[in-house]
């Protein structure tokens, strides 16, 4: 199966921009209502538009108490020695392999595990801006909760949990990577990219039934399958949320990226490791799931729009104004001349 039938006939691949176009006529009505295109930036008032976009990941999370978060520093990469940014991070207690991204970005963009110093030196070159720097948490679950609270209200919903299974290949004893690449539908829809990061390994043969996960970075972009992990959502779940939540101010909106050891962890409240938190732009991603029938997914994206518009409603009730338009056009822009600098 090639790669383009495999992008015509599978929608979870399918560009955003194309799989977006009813929910664009549908913010178009719910700007109209709020008589504002960008009404979200009221759902998360201390958050740049809400967290549509343009916001510091840093200033978020740093907001979580410290057992929350993996060890957390933030560079400059523009106007640092290398050298002394490697002392800077070893002496905040970081070691590889190590978790690098931009401090402003979204989608998995620019997110690498960073193993050694050469590919650290490698990743700064080519990205100047400001950095996080994380320590890489090898937890075995990784999840995104979709959490939101209206405002006034002391509990609040998961509306989403995804759980993400890492692009990987099982080992028959007799192929190689490569042939194991071109085998399996998502390995081969993802093959440059596999083919770049393991050219000197194309020829290994697994052993039978070993298993490699091919990359570790939990986004849809990179091959990691999404899996609707609704199930799992519980009261004494949201509880967990809103005891977390509660913690930042002015959040009411968004999903929470995590790991964690086993489920037994999560439903306790205890080992969450908060990798991200993502405010007005955050997606219900287990409508990925490969076996989600569209339909079905538009109307789990149809109802997260319209939770995000009735709280940004009634945070600007509350006082909260919306961003001008010409202000929320330059900080996306802004946000669009980031991602060309760093690139080139």
């Amino acid at each position: 199966m090639s790669n383009s039938w495999i992008k015509l006939t599978k929608w979870e691949f399918w560009p955003f921009w194309l799989f977006y176009t009813p929910i664009y006529f549908y913010w178009i009505w719910l700007s109209i209502r709020a008589r504002s295109f960008v009404f979200f930036s009221a759902a998360n008032p201390r958050m740049e538009l809400g967290g549509f976009g343009g916001y510091s990941k840093y200033n978020v999370i740093k907001q979580f108490s410290s057992e929350l978060i993996p060890k957390t520093v933030l560079i400059n990469s523009a106007v640092s020695d290398p050298e002394e940014l490697l002392k800077q991070i070893k002496s905040q207690g970081l070691s590889f392999p190590l978790i690098i991204k931009p401090d402003v970005g979204e989608r998995g963009w620019k997110v690498e595990k960073i193993n050694h110093s050469q590919a650290f030196m490698e990743y700064l070159s080519q990205n100047r801006q400001k950095l996080l720097i994380q320590e890489y948490i090898d937890y075995p679950l990784e999840f995104g909760i979709m959490y939101h609270r209206m405002p006034g209200q002391a509990r609040g919903y998961i509306t989403s949990i995804v759980q993400k299974e890492f692009l990987s290949v099982t080992g028959d004893g007799k192929s190689t990577l490569q042939e194991l690449f071109n085998r399996f539908t998502r390995t081969k829809y993802h093959l440059p990219m596999l083919l770049k990061l393991y050219k000197g390994e194309l020829t290994k043969v697994l052993k039978p039934g070993e298993v490699l996960e091919l990359v570790s970075i939990g986004n849809h972009a990179r091959g990691t399958t999404f899996l609707n992990a609704n199930h799992l959502i519980t009261p004494g779940l949201v509880q967990v949320f809103d005891n977390i939540s509660r913690t930042i101010d002015g959040f009411y909106f968004g999903r929470y990226d995590i790991r964690v050891p086993g489920l037994e962890d999560l439903y306790a409240g205890r080992n969450i490791k908060i990798l991200e938190l993502n405010g007005a732009n955050s997606e219900p991603a287990h409508i990925y799931d490969p076996q989600m029938r569209i339909s079905h997914a538009y109307k789990h994206l149809f109802r997260h729009w319209h939770i995000l518009f009735n709280i940004s409603m009634q945070n600007h009730k509350k006082g909260h104004s919306f961003t001008p338009l010409l202000k929320a056009m330059t900080i996306l822009r802004n946000r669009k001349s980031v991602h060309y600098l760093a690139s080139s």
